[in-house]
């Protein structure tokens, strides 16, 4: 009907078609059936290992046999085994059969562990094993950003696992024992930001040392005689006693030999000490590594898996301390035979990407075991592809790979290694010389990204994409493809057999790209259409020019270069005669651009068709009330033929004022129907009214407090604009259900009149088809070069109109509901990372960065967006910068890059007026002869331009760069203007310009504020990182259950709720592994029901993994990970465990001031937290610090007359009544009381506790004046009454916790989850009947206050 996917109500609409096959919901109960299938019941078995006690060990029946061979390798005492067999009853089991394909394997089977002879690559996988046991506690390979390491620091916080803690400590003077003193720079108000505590030192990192040395020897390979006596290869050792010795290892284990560094003596030493493990054969020679690794791996097993589970994809940290550089002989391999693609664990050497990525796609996918087979097998290639992608682009960049064109210049040269094709993000042979030259072959990549993720979602079975990945490394952009097979046999002209390679010049089709594109058309929303070629042919396509189709030696259907897959964005492509819309117009809009491919977002389009359907329906329904009225009141009927044509006039030239000016809706039918004017500016006022009411939901319905918005047009309005529509007019609910079947019979519909009434829709909205709601778009529209056949003129006008329209619809109404999402904070971006992704959501694309923050400037709640506009200045400066150090590193030759990064970093954040480059040493470099093989590889231009950068030019260049980019007007030329000028830190700025850049600087404090010595030197620059893109393929039945549980939830149904989350949490195990960002929010969800539902150590367990996986997966810092601690510390505090609670409460505050500084409105919460948990520790006057910062900053950002500042007001209230100073109390608790009288009105329990709190510290300040009085009068000898000073009970103090965390628990007896129910299952039973009456204030079922799901 819509678009084929229902698209009005469904706001994760992008999400939920993942599926493509149409069965985006298909029905729950066949899942739930399914899933039962996946979970058959695990059993025991026995594990007897040579010289260790029989173990048990739960298994089930899906695993593979080289499951357990990993468990074996982890396990504590038998982790020095890698070359082995398990044994039935005498049978070896074969490595890759299910457990359940094994005859006699059952409950209670004992499995043996058999020592099997060592082959080369056995043996290199054992020294490698062992390699990664001692160092497993070693974190340099997080630093060093390799093997999907990556850095946690939780446990420090929580001194090791929480479950056990919580149970020793509980002791009845554990008050006493605390210190809640917060280090200086924590405390509210403080100014220094230091950057060494962001790494707290873990003890356990200072690696107890095993062995000083383990590397190959130099005696390596075997001669040909030492192979026929079955020797592997030689290894050279260093004890920790100082003992060199030299090691064969040989087919049956390894044994000491008698070599030395220079003699080789290949005869077994005596004794030998002939082992099969090598840790058994040291633990004999030393006895300091037999003590220290036992130690070691005592500690590494006590460790939480996930602080040592690998993540899908590299996560890179922006600081690293200095770490010692050791021997490590795996790692000096590694980097000298270049192991393409792990190939020792893959037969047949390199791996051919493009065959796996396309083969995974082919996996049967009918049910759900299939999917998860199929979609955990994809995601999985991916990493790995990802992971070979990254490291074959550094390589490139680095030097490392010989280009396959190597006469040609460096910019033109393209790479193939590892089966995986690269080429350099510059405009090549001019091939984008029309469309703007290196920045449109710098945007292309990513555009082509967008694109290959949006067909990959839509998942077609038969067309195929290529891998892709987009690498940015030392200033150049890298794209990165698997191949498709036999392309590079024939010249380009040859295979392509659908689209263009001239950019629409000569354009070729194809009827099967035809059919299988058509079948993307509907969910991408593209429109099939003609254009003509170079002999002025008609030629039908389905997509845009450029999007090329080539078949494959393996006869399958590839499509690449698909920048274009969405439509143009015009208010960035100034086209000549072309006029945009008012809206479009009064923001300065259209404005030139670096390049001419600028598009507009998927989610921009989602959003605008959702947004016309809702025009679409009401359009419809009003017209047939007018009917019915017309009907009613004996009309005749020319007044309807009246209207239709007054439409169809309007349509012609009124479009404009009626889809986009007037798409206010109300006022849009208005045109349509002036018959019933009355009622429809009853319909506004009314509905304007219900919206009011809505106004304190979650979610309100109108831009409320932007007056700005409300005289522009589009003002955009939430689904439920529907629904209040329906409430103030009588019938139009069954109107609009007379809409949809007329829509939904696709205008077969029998009654002429009716299909008028549709028709006339249809136009108004600009659908592509007459009889239903359908719009798409012509990708091609005001590309230069593509000509469009005559006969299409009239629907490329309706094209360019649409087109026209997004963009207006982007400007008008997408960017005032982002700036009214974060006036009522249900958008709270804290860093640039976390705002992009809120532009992103809402389908704005970064270029309009310069006018969201002019249009936040303008708004009259200015100083409400505060915390949005500094963190959107600085992203802006920051993404200015980091566009100057892309074009300022291209020109930097290697050995000169730490010096070039940390002048560049003095330049953009160090006071000193004249920072000077400190050019390398010259003894290394003979000037004259290197200037003859200049520019071999891309990074190698031995130019010092660099050098001369200096503070005020860069300065300059950002503010031009600001104006010329963002078209936005930084007035500043200095760090220290800015910083002034916007209230920005310089620590927050550095962590943004690292992390954008890839940079990683050592951690130690920075004086960026001397005027006498620059800030950076350049032992400060550690290691620059690739900055990656790529494609993150989804589980998609496992998001459908996550997204039905929330709704269970909201709904009040937890248990079931939580069970769905159970099962998704299940199924994302299932697809992704252990880590992921879509499991990390899986189980800060369920940590929240456990909590709700009182299961308070359930709850810690889950949120503890949160944390540990958000730190691992999105960085110690990010913003969610402050948020997964904020929630750990609440929990903690329900168990009692205090001290932990404020550990946890410290760091986070520590982090956010990091990233993004005090003021901001999360910091109010966590202010309130950490005050609430200093007063349950009676320390008083600490809590005042912080519950009167967070009292500052809620009246700040929420207004002095929001309920959350008159629960701060009672929160510092309660604490001066501790201290017994109940003046202080009184003024506090009696402005709450205010608030509460004004909004709440006298009856509400609310006014009502807050009267009687104030009637008690009444009470209290007399007995106090009198007991004063009393003993002034009589002095020593005056008869005291004992006042009542109480500290808080930790219940009181818990409940607040409870209510500033939003959440509230219902008392949820048998009986009223019952009536809860009921009152559920009414309440839909009367919005389906479409009149819904409004419930009453206090209502038990708000439950939308009730249970918040973030």
């Amino acid at each position: 009907m819509v678009n084929g996917d229902g698209a009005h109500g469904h706001t994760e609409e992008a999400e939920s078609k993942q599926d493509g096959n149409g069965e985006a919901d298909g029905g729950e109960e066949s899942n739930e059936q399914e899933v039962i299938v996946i979970q058959d019941t695990g059993f025991t078995v026995k594990i007897q290992a040579p010289g260790t006690e029989p173990f048990d060990l739960q298994v089930s029946p899906q695993e593979m046999v080289q499951e357990i061979h990993q468990v074996l390798m982890d396990r504590e005492d038998t982790c020095h085994r890698t070359c082995f067999s398990l044994q039935l009853d005498g049978n070896v089991l074969d490595n890759f059969a299910e457990l359940k394909s094994i005859e006699g394997l059952q409950e209670g089977s004992l499995l043996k562990v058999v020592e099997e002879p060592y082959t080369v690559r056995e043996a290199r996988i054992h020294v490698r094993h062992i390699r990664d046991l001692l160092k497993s506690l070693d974190p340099s390979d997080a630093y060093n950003g390799v093997d999907c390491n990556s850095l946690s620091f939780l446990s420090i916080f929580t001194d090791g696992d929480l479950g056990d803690s919580g149970k020793r400590k509980k002791k009845g003077n554990e008050l006493e024992q605390i210190d809640c003193t917060p280090p200086e720079h924590i405390l509210p108000g403080s100014k220094e930001r230091p950057l060494v505590p962001l790494q707290p030192q873990n003890k356990d990192w200072k690696p107890m040392q095993c062995l000083k040395v383990l590397t190959m020897s130099g005696w390596n390979p075997p001669p040909g005689n030492r192979k026929m006596h079955g020797d592997l290869m030689y290894l050279y050792m260093v004890t920790v006693e100082e003992r060199h010795v030299s090691v064969t290892a040989s087919t049956r284990g390894f044994y000491l030999n008698q070599s030395t560094t220079y003699t080789f003596n290949p005869k077994p030493a005596n004794p030998s000490f002939l082992s099969h493990s090598l840790v058994e054969l040291l633990s004999q020679i030393s006895p300091a590594f037999k003590k220290n690794f036992t130690a070691l791996q005592k500690k590494r097993v006590q460790r939480h898996p996930f602080e040592r589970i690998a993540t899908p994809f590299q996560v890179y940290s922006w600081t690293a301390p200095q770490v010692d550089h050791a021997m490590d002989c795996v790692r000096a391999e590694d980097a000298y035979t270049s192991r393409l693609g792990y190939e020792e664990h893959i037969p047949g050497q390199t791996r051919d990407w493009n065959e796996e990525l396309q083969t995974t796609r082919e996996l049967p996918r009918k049910n759900l075991p299939e999917r998860l087979l199929r979609e955990r097998a994809i995601f999985k290639v991916h990493s790995d592809f990802a992971a070979a992608a990254t490291r074959g682009a550094m390589a490139v960049i680095d030097g490392n790979v010989m280009a396959i064109n190597p006469g040609e210049e460096t910019r033109m040269q393209m790479f193939i290694w590892n089966n995986i094709f690269f080429s350099l993000g510059f405009d090549v042979r001019d091939h984008y010389r029309e469309l703007g030259g290196d920045a449109a072959a710098h945007a292309a990549p990513t555009n082509d990204l967008n694109g290959v993720r949006a067909y990959g979602a839509v998942d077609v079975e038969g067309l195929y994409t290529l891998g892709t990945v987009v690498v940015d490394y030392r200033g150049y952009r890298v794209t990165a493809q698997s191949i498709i097979p036999g392309i590079l046999e024939r010249e380009q002209e040859q295979s392509v057999i659908y689209g263009s390679i001239d950019f629409g010049k000569t354009v070729v089709s194809h009827s099967k790209y035809l059919e299988l594109l058509e079948k993307t058309s509907r969910p991408l929303k593209v429109q099939r259409h003609s254009v003509l070629n170079e002999k002025n042919e008609t030629v039908e396509l389905c997509s845009s020019v450029e999007c090329k189709g080539i078949i494959g030696n393996d006869g399958r259907h590839y499509i690449l270069d698909l920048l274009r897959t969405f439509p143009p964005d015009l208010n960035f492509l100034p086209v000549d005669g072309e006029e945009l819309p008012p809206e479009s117009q009064r923001q300065g809009f259209p404005r030139q651009h670096r390049h001419r491919l600028a598009c507009l977002r998927q989610e921009l389009i989602e959003a605008f068709v959702e947004h016309r359907y809702l025009l679409f329906m009401k359009m419809a329904a009003l017209q047939l009330m007018q009917q019915k009225a017309n009907k009613d009141t004996k009309t005749d009927t020319p007044a309807i033929t009246e209207t239709s044509e007054t439409t169809s006039e309007s349509n012609a030239d009124k479009t404009q004022t009626q889809t986009t000016e007037a798409s206010d809706s109300q006022s849009a039918t208005e045109v349509s129907t002036d018959s019933t004017s009355q009622t429809e500016n009853g319909t506004s006022v009314a509905s304007q009214a219900a919206t009011d009411g809505e106004e304190n939901s979650s979610k309100a319905a109108t831009n409320g407090p932007l007056d700005l918005a409300a005289t522009q047009n589009g003002e955009c309005k939430s689904p439920l604009e529907g629904k209040e529509l329906e409430e103030s007019i009588p019938g139009l609910a069954q109107a609009k259900e007379l809409a949809e079947t007329l829509v939904a019979e696709d205008g077969s519909c029998i009654d002429p009149k009716s299909r008028e009434v549709v028709l006339n829709a249809c136009k108004a909205v600009g659908s592509i088809s007459n009889t239903s709601f359908d719009i798409r778009f012509n990708p091609d529209i005001f590309s230069p070069g593509v000509r469009f056949p005559d006969d299409s003129a009239d629907d490329v006008q309706k094209q360019k109109q649409l087109l026209k329209d997004a963009a207006a619809f982007l400007v008008s109404c997408q960017v005032p509901s982002l700036v009214k999402d974060c006036l009522d904070h249900s958008a709270l971006p804290m860093d640039g990372a976390t705002l992009t992704e809120a532009l992103r959501q809402r389908g704005i694309n970064i270029r309009y960065l310069g006018s969201v923050l002019e249009f936040v400037d303008k708004t009259p709640a200015k100083t409400q967006l505060e915390h949005f506009y500094r963190i959107g200045i600085s992203e802006l400066i920051t993404r200015c910068a980091k566009h100057i150090f892309k074009t300022y590193l291209q020109g930097v030759e290697l050995s000169a890059l730490s010096a070039a990064v940390s002048h560049f970093l003095n330049c953009f954040l160090s006071s000193f007026p004249d920072a000077v480059a400190h050019l390398p040493p010259d003894e290394l470099v003979s000037r004259r002869k290197s200037r003859k093989r200049r520019n071999r590889v891309p990074g190698g231009g031995d130019n010092t331009a660099w050098a001369s950068l200096t503070p005020s030019e860069l300065w300059k260049n950002i503010a031009s760069e600001a104006q010329s980019y963002y078209h936005f007007t930084v007035q500043c030329d200095s760090v220290d203007q800015v910083v002034e000028k916007y209230g920005l830190q310089k620590i927050t700025l550095l962590r943004e310009i690292s992390i954008k850049t890839g940079i990683q600087i050592l951690i130690k404090e920075y004086n960026f504020d001397s005027r006498h010595k620059p800030a950076f030197t350049e032992e400060d620059i550690l290691n620059i990182f690739p900055v990656v893109k790529h494609v993150n393929p989804k589980a998609s039945d496992a998001f459908h259950f996550f997204q039905s549980g929330q709704a269970k939830v909201q709904q009040g149904f937890l248990k079931e709720g939580c069970e769905l989350i159970n099962e998704a949490l299940n199924l994302f195990n299932n697809v992704y592994g252990a880590m992921h960002v879509e499991i990390c929010a899986c189980l800060r969800l369920l940590a929240r029901l456990n909590y709700i539902m009182g299961d308070h150590a359930e709850a810690l367990s889950n949120q503890q993994k949160a944390v540990l996986m958000s730190e691992r997966v999105l960085g110690i810092e990010h913003p969610n990970t402050i948020q997964e601690y904020m929630h750990l510390a609440l929990y903690c505090f329900a168990n009692g465990q205090l001290s932990t609670a404020l550990k946890l409460l410290y760091r986070a505050r520590y982090l956010m001031l990091m990233v993004s500084g005090e003021d901001h409105p999360e910091m109010a919460l966590l202010d309130s937290n950490i005050g609430l948990v200093l007063h349950g520790v009676m320390e008083y006057d600490l809590s005042l610090r912080f519950l009167e910062n967070a009292l500052t900053i809620n009246t700040k950002y929420h207004g002095p007359r929001s309920l959350k500042v008159a629960l701060s007001h009672h929160l510092v209230a309660r604490v001066y009544e501790s201290k017994a100073e109940f003046r202080s109390a009184l003024q506090h608790e009696k402005e709450g009381y205010t608030i509460y009288k004004n909004q709440m009105g006298e009856a509400h329990e609310k006014t009502k506790e807050s009267s009687e709190y104030l009637k008690y510290l009444t009470q209290q300040a007399v007995a106090l004046q009198r007991t004063m009085n009393e003993i002034y009068k009589n002095g020593s000898n005056a008869s005291i009454m004992p006042l009542k000073f109480t500290a808080p009970s930790m219940a009181s103090v818990l409940e607040q916790l409870n209510i500033i965390n939003g959440i509230i628990f219902i008392p949820l007896s048998q009986k009223d989850l019952e009536n809860l129910k009921a009152e559920v299952h009414r309440r839909q039973l009367l919005q389906e009947l479409g009149k819904s009456e409004e419930p009453t204030e206090d209502s038990p079922l708000e439950l939308e206050d009730k249970i918040p799901i973030d």
